[in-house]
């Protein structure tokens, strides 16, 4: 990597970007003020909305930009992106820099302290649905450009997907389609957070996830319990005993085959974990090791679906057959096809009376670890490092990225780095969704730090 950093360091940066950062937040409120979900229940035109908004900033740069989409694998449209660009200089790197424009739902209204699309300040947060997810990503990647302007060494295309948060069901038809405009040797994914407030962390390893539907079956038809209850085996009663074998006294996985990787270098602290999650103060955590590596590479399972009549409509019956979803968090080094394998075979081997188990729809993530001793890695730990003040640490992350296996698999010589503003307190997806500005000023500056280091020496 380029030892060429005098000419601008991060103190300057920080005193360039603070001439502009007002105009930077009237941008981002901007984009807040855009209901950009990219679920069929909602309507699509705010997302194309979103993209062109999304566009004009970049064009507003001189990026030639487009707004292109691709197919899903049902043959429809997926929903637009943003792809813009700038030519790499003889014998430099081409960076991709990726974040989505699209936004969960809002919620129920009642939980917000604030208007959800009206991005509100209050001290050093900027309150707002897509202010920290992932809106903040792409104002950052565009405002590390603006600061840069004609000091920019190397090549770069940004990516801003338009369905991320509903799955990004073209993500991978969208590469391929791609391919060629996308081609990048450094790929920076701005969709993660940060150690603390203040602590800067690049994420370096994600659990991959995988989903499993099955059924239960005990009887050819419903009958009444008080007629056949305390003989005929119901539904509920196998199921409880199945799911009940997933852990174990304390909570941990009890699935053979499931993959658990090395503990983590830095952990956390419990009653700032509590905090976050909002575990009860009577509650106990569950699990063994570290709390970082039960969150990061250790394998989780969680009963997402069950089917059963609902208290109010019940009715003194023997349900005689039940469905249930799993959720399987993988450890980076497993494999979807491995874990759900290692999940069907411990559901048959712990079936009891007999009952009958029928496997649905699955689906799946890989996990992904990154390369720490990549020159790249280190030089943006380094650029972390300075725009903070503050060293950085590397993390994990408990949730999946599961495009980050498209992206090492149509780009398999590409440097991955996974960045973001978040912070424990962000509460991305949820009511009172917030950006630390503090942080993210600093993501701008790191940005724009780690684009000149990975330019070609002067």
């Amino acid at each position: 990597m380029s030892e060429s950093t005098s000419a601008l360091d991060s103190a300057q940066l920080h005193a360039e970007l603070d001439t502009i950062f007002d105009e930077v937040l009237t941008d981002l409120t901007d984009l807040v003020a855009i209901p950009s979900v990219a679920w069929p229940s909602f309507d699509a035109a705010n997302v194309t909305a979103s993209a062109e908004a999304v566009a004009g900033l970049a064009r507003q740069l001189g990026l030639e930009t487009e707004i292109l989409t691709a197919q899903q694998d049902d043959g429809t449209d997926g929903y637009p992106a943003v792809v813009a660009s700038v030519p790499a200089p003889a014998g430099a790197l081409t960076v991709l820099l990726y974040a989505h424009h699209d936004v969960q739902p809002p919620g129920r209204a009642e939980d917000w302290n604030t208007e959800p699309f009206v991005a509100t300040r209050k001290g050093d947060r900027l309150f707002g649905r897509g202010a920290a997810d992932d809106k903040a990503g792409i104002m950052v990647h565009l405002t590390a450009l603006r600061l840069l302007a004609d000091r920019l060494g190397v090549g770069v295309t940004l990516f801003f997907e338009g369905e991320e948060e509903a799955g990004s069901p073209s993500f991978r038809n969208f590469l391929e389609t791609y391919r060629d405009r996308l081609r990048s040797d450094v790929i920076v994914v701005a969709d993660s957070g940060n150690w603390a407030a203040g602590t800067p962390a690049l994420t370096t390893s994600l659990r991959g996830m995988c989903a499993i539907e099955f059924e239960i079956s005990t009887l050819d038809h419903a009958v009444h319990s008080g007629m056949y209850g305390g003989v005929a085996p119901d539904a509920m009663l196998a199921m409880t005993k199945v799911l009940a074998s997933l852990h174990d006294d304390n909570g941990s996985v009890a699935v053979a085959g499931l993959h658990t990787e090395r503990e983590s270098d830095i952990d956390y602290d419990e009653a700032t974990l509590r905090t976050d999650s909002g575990v009860l103060e009577s509650t106990e955590l569950i699990g063994a090791g570290t709390l970082a590596s039960r969150l990061w590479t250790q394998p989780a399972i969680t009963v997402i679906g069950l089917d059963i009549p609902d208290v109010d409509v019940s009715s003194n019956t023997l349900q005689s057959s039940l469905r249930a979803k799993l959720s399987i968090r993988l450890a980076p080094g497993d494999t979807p096809a491995s874990a759900v394998r290692a999940v069907e075979e411990h559901l048959r081997a712990n079936l009891p009376f007999g009952a009958q188990l029928s496997i649905g729809e699955t689906e799946g993530g890989s996990p992904w670890r990154a390369d720490e001793t990549d020159p790249v890695v280190q030089t943006a730990r380094q650029a972390l490092t300075d725009a903070w003040g503050t060293d950085s640490v590397t993390m994990g992350i408990g949730g999946s990225i599961p495009f980050i296996a498209d992206l090492l698999e149509v780009f398999p010589g590409a440097s991955i780095l996974v960045t973001g503003v978040e912070d424990p307190d962000a509460r991305a997806h949820s009511a009172n969704e917030s950006l630390y500005l503090p942080d993210f000023k600093a993501a701008i500056v790191a940005e724009a730090l780690l684009l000149q280091r990975l330019a070609p020496a002067q």
